[in-house]
């Protein structure tokens, strides 16, 4: 590793005369953390890898401008190695990031997942609110209508009214049925709502986005009830469940819509396939 943090001075170096001091700064920055997260020596990168580090960025939440303007440092860099000859094919050259339209929807690893049931494990609300977008997939607007008769304790199904007042009903896990009780257990209230707000109101869009805000700002990643939609999306793909049971789960039924989740579903195969190349 250390060759390489010495051939990227000798690249910033290089282009003194070039490039401005604060373009030198961020390029110094993109690719020492580049490698730093890849552990692999310059000459050992693959296309693959930059891949990677693009999803993990996107998956960072990191806007799509930001990313292309790291993908352009990282190209300069390998332009510039294979102009020195130390390297024999640039495994950069040929990458692009996808146009907006084709954008897939971001989504929470594992481990980003669990860093935020940490972040909320003592608060009651909180927590339920979380584990029950997770292991539902609800739009926000759905989860704030549901109501405790909406709740089949039983066979642990909620029926939804979701957009265009079509029904469906989706399943919650034996942990969720525990955080949403825990929670429940701290009220003293008869609203029939499950979820609350100040004052003993149902839960609003605006109350529920600023505790995703709140959460984001805390864990240093992005993170919205939209994304806890994607990350349930996502990981039943992963998990291997089939793309049409998942559009049921989450009522879909608009042909754009199931277009881009199609993506999403390849998109994690694929990441499962590349783990074992």
């Amino acid at each position: 590793m250390q060759e390489t943090f010495d051939m990227i001075k000798k690249f910033l170096e290089d282009n003194k005369l070039r490039l401005a001091e604060g373009t030198l700064k961020n390029y110094g920055y993109t690719l020492n953390s580049f490698f730093v997260y890849m552990q692999k020596d310059y000459k050992t990168i693959r296309t693959k890898d930059v891949r990677e580090w693009i999803a993990k960025l996107m998956n960072d939440g990191l806007k799509a401008i930001s990313i292309e303007y790291k993908l352009a440092c990282l190209k300069s860099f390998y332009s510039y190695l294979l102009d020195e000859e130390l390297i024999s094919k640039n495994p950069v050259a040929k990458l692009a990031l996808p146009r907006k339209g084709n954008a897939l929807p971001y989504y929470l690893e594992e481990e980003q997942l669990q860093k935020l049931r940490e972040l909320v494990k003592d608060d009651p609300l909180e927590r339920a609110i979380v584990e029950t977008m997770y292991v539902t997939g609800v739009r926000a607007s759905e989860l704030i209508e549901i109501k405790l008769s909406d709740i089949n304790w039983e066979t642990r199904k909620i029926d939804i009214n979701g957009k265009g007042e079509k029904e469906r009903t989706v399943l919650f896990t034996n942990e969720c049925e525990l955080r949403i009780k825990k929670y429940l257990n701290n009220r003293c209230d008869n609203s029939p709502y499950l979820f609350l707000g100040k004052k003993g109101k149902p839960m609003d869009r605006f109350l529920l986005n600023y505790y995703y805000k709140k959460f984001s700002k805390k864990l240093g990643f992005k993170v919205t009830p939209n994304t806890m939609r994607h990350t349930f999306a996502a990981h039943l793909a992963i998990k291997g469940m089939p793309l049409q049971y998942i559009q049921t789960l989450l009522g879909h039924d608009n042909p754009e819509t199931t277009r881009i989740y199609a993506k999403l579903f390849a998109h994690v195969r694929k990441k499962i396939y590349d783990r074992y190349i």
